[in-house]
Protein backbone atom coordinates (compact mmCIF):
# COMPACT_ATOMS: atom_id res chain seq x y z
CA UNK A 1 0.00 0.00 0.00
CA UNK A 2 2.86 2.37 0.84
CA UNK A 3 4.49 1.81 -2.55
CA UNK A 4 1.22 2.20 -4.39
CA UNK A 5 0.49 5.43 -2.50
CA UNK A 6 3.97 6.72 -3.46
CA UNK A 7 3.46 5.75 -7.12
CA UNK A 8 0.11 7.54 -7.19
CA UNK A 9 1.73 10.69 -5.79
CA UNK A 10 3.87 11.15 -8.91
CA UNK A 11 1.40 10.13 -11.62
CA UNK A 12 0.95 12.91 -14.20
CA UNK A 13 -2.60 11.82 -15.12
CA UNK A 14 -5.73 11.37 -13.08
CA UNK A 15 -4.59 13.84 -10.44
CA UNK A 16 -8.16 14.78 -9.47
CA UNK A 17 -9.15 11.26 -8.49
CA UNK A 18 -5.78 10.17 -7.10
CA UNK A 19 -5.61 13.26 -4.87
CA UNK A 20 -9.04 12.35 -3.52
CA UNK A 21 -8.21 8.66 -3.02
CA UNK A 22 -4.70 8.84 -1.59
CA UNK A 23 -5.76 9.91 1.94
CA UNK A 24 -8.29 7.03 2.15
CA UNK A 25 -6.58 4.51 -0.12
CA UNK A 26 -6.49 1.65 2.37
CA UNK A 27 -10.17 2.10 3.27
CA UNK A 28 -11.00 2.29 -0.44
CA UNK A 29 -9.16 -0.94 -1.19
CA UNK A 30 -10.78 -2.75 1.75
CA UNK A 31 -14.35 -1.67 1.07
CA UNK A 32 -16.83 -4.54 0.91
CA UNK A 33 -20.09 -4.88 -0.99
CA UNK A 34 -19.48 -1.55 -2.71
CA UNK A 35 -18.83 -2.24 -6.38
CA UNK A 36 -17.66 0.35 -8.88
CA UNK A 37 -20.07 0.72 -11.77
CA UNK A 38 -19.12 1.93 -15.23
CA UNK A 39 -20.97 5.23 -14.81
CA UNK A 40 -19.73 5.83 -11.26
CA UNK A 41 -16.20 5.39 -12.60
CA UNK A 42 -16.93 7.90 -15.38
CA UNK A 43 -17.94 10.56 -12.86
CA UNK A 44 -15.06 9.82 -10.48
CA UNK A 45 -12.46 9.95 -13.27
CA UNK A 46 -14.09 12.57 -15.50
CA UNK A 47 -13.84 10.20 -18.48
CA UNK A 48 -17.30 10.12 -20.01
CA UNK A 49 -19.85 12.25 -21.83
CA UNK A 50 -18.44 15.50 -20.53
CA UNK A 51 -17.56 18.29 -22.96
CA UNK A 52 -14.14 18.69 -21.37
CA UNK A 53 -13.25 15.03 -21.90
CA UNK A 54 -14.88 14.77 -25.33
CA UNK A 55 -13.03 17.86 -26.58
CA UNK A 56 -9.61 17.56 -24.98
CA UNK A 57 -9.06 13.81 -24.75
CA UNK A 58 -11.39 12.03 -27.17
CA UNK A 59 -11.33 14.93 -29.66
CA UNK A 60 -14.98 14.32 -30.50
CA UNK A 61 -16.34 17.74 -29.54
CA UNK A 62 -15.30 21.11 -30.97
CA UNK A 63 -15.54 22.83 -27.55
CA UNK A 64 -15.59 21.96 -23.84
CA UNK A 65 -18.98 23.70 -23.42
CA UNK A 66 -21.89 22.14 -21.54
CA UNK A 67 -24.76 21.33 -23.91
CA UNK A 68 -27.24 21.60 -21.05
CA UNK A 69 -26.48 24.98 -19.47
CA UNK A 70 -23.89 26.62 -21.71
CA UNK A 71 -21.15 26.67 -19.06
CA UNK A 72 -17.71 27.13 -20.62
CA UNK A 73 -16.50 23.76 -19.30
CA UNK A 74 -18.65 20.66 -18.94
CA UNK A 75 -16.73 18.42 -16.53
CA UNK A 76 -17.64 15.75 -14.02
CA UNK A 77 -17.33 18.30 -11.22
CA UNK A 78 -19.47 20.87 -13.07
CA UNK A 79 -22.12 18.17 -13.55
CA UNK A 80 -21.97 17.21 -9.87
CA UNK A 81 -22.07 20.73 -8.43
CA UNK A 82 -23.38 23.32 -10.89
CA UNK A 83 -25.33 22.30 -13.98
CA UNK A 84 -28.99 23.27 -13.42
CA UNK A 85 -30.25 20.30 -15.46
CA UNK A 86 -29.27 17.98 -12.60
CA UNK A 87 -30.53 20.20 -9.73
CA UNK A 88 -33.35 17.87 -8.64
CA UNK A 89 -31.08 14.82 -8.62
CA UNK A 90 -28.38 16.86 -6.88
CA UNK A 91 -30.80 17.77 -4.07
CA UNK A 92 -31.43 14.07 -3.46
CA UNK A 93 -27.70 13.40 -3.46
CA UNK A 94 -26.85 16.22 -1.06
CA UNK A 95 -29.64 15.16 1.31
CA UNK A 96 -27.65 11.95 1.83
CA UNK A 97 -24.03 13.05 1.33
CA UNK A 98 -24.23 16.58 2.68
CA UNK A 99 -23.65 19.85 0.87
CA UNK A 100 -19.97 19.42 -0.03
CA UNK A 101 -19.77 17.72 -3.42
CA UNK A 102 -16.01 17.95 -3.80
CA UNK A 103 -14.51 14.62 -4.81
CA UNK A 104 -12.65 14.05 -1.51
CA UNK A 105 -15.88 14.65 0.46
CA UNK A 106 -17.90 12.41 -1.82
CA UNK A 107 -15.41 9.55 -1.52
CA UNK A 108 -15.22 9.91 2.26
CA UNK A 109 -19.03 9.86 2.51
CA UNK A 110 -19.26 6.85 0.17
CA UNK A 111 -16.83 4.93 2.35
CA UNK A 112 -18.78 5.94 5.46
CA UNK A 113 -22.02 4.09 4.79
CA UNK A 114 -23.91 2.06 2.22
CA UNK A 115 -26.64 4.67 1.83
CA UNK A 116 -24.11 7.27 0.64
CA UNK A 117 -22.54 4.78 -1.77
CA UNK A 118 -25.95 3.86 -3.21
CA UNK A 119 -26.99 7.52 -3.52
CA UNK A 120 -23.85 8.35 -5.50
CA UNK A 121 -24.23 5.29 -7.73
CA UNK A 122 -27.88 6.19 -8.38
CA UNK A 123 -26.97 9.80 -9.26
CA UNK A 124 -24.21 8.66 -11.62
CA UNK A 125 -26.33 6.00 -13.33
CA UNK A 126 -29.19 8.42 -13.99
CA UNK A 127 -27.10 11.40 -15.08
CA UNK A 128 -24.61 9.49 -17.24
CA UNK A 129 -27.26 7.38 -18.98
CA UNK A 130 -29.09 10.60 -19.94
CA UNK A 131 -25.85 12.32 -21.04
CA UNK A 132 -24.97 9.23 -23.14
CA UNK A 133 -28.42 9.21 -24.77
CA UNK A 134 -28.06 12.92 -25.58
CA UNK A 135 -24.61 12.28 -27.05
CA UNK A 136 -25.98 9.53 -29.31
CA UNK A 137 -28.67 11.91 -30.60
CA UNK A 138 -26.01 14.52 -31.40
CA UNK A 139 -23.83 11.90 -33.12
CA UNK A 140 -26.67 10.72 -35.32
CA UNK A 141 -27.89 14.20 -36.29
CA UNK A 142 -27.88 14.73 -40.05
CA UNK A 143 -26.01 18.05 -39.79
CA UNK A 144 -23.34 16.71 -37.45
CA UNK A 145 -19.79 17.94 -37.97
CA UNK A 146 -17.39 15.19 -38.99
CA UNK A 147 -15.60 15.43 -35.64
CA UNK A 148 -18.84 14.43 -33.87
CA UNK A 149 -19.72 11.47 -36.05
CA UNK A 150 -19.66 8.05 -34.54
CA UNK A 151 -16.33 6.27 -34.96
CA UNK A 152 -16.21 3.35 -37.35
CA UNK A 153 -14.07 0.79 -35.60
CA UNK A 154 -13.71 -2.79 -36.79
CA UNK A 155 -16.45 -4.11 -34.50
CA UNK A 156 -18.92 -1.41 -35.58
CA UNK A 157 -18.21 -2.01 -39.29
CA UNK A 158 -18.78 -5.75 -38.82
CA UNK A 159 -22.00 -5.08 -36.94
CA UNK A 160 -23.29 -2.75 -39.66
CA UNK A 161 -22.35 -5.29 -42.35
CA UNK A 162 -24.43 -7.95 -40.58
CA UNK A 163 -27.43 -5.62 -40.57
CA UNK A 164 -27.41 -5.25 -44.35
Amino acid sequence: MRRWREDLAVQPYGTRVTAALRPVLERWMRRKRKPLTFRLTQVLTGHGCFGDYLCRTAQREPTTECHDCGAAVDSAQQTLEVCPRWAALRRGLTSVLGGDLSLPSIITAMLGDDESWKAMVSFCETVMSQKEADERVREEAADVASIRGRRMGVRRRRYLMRLQ
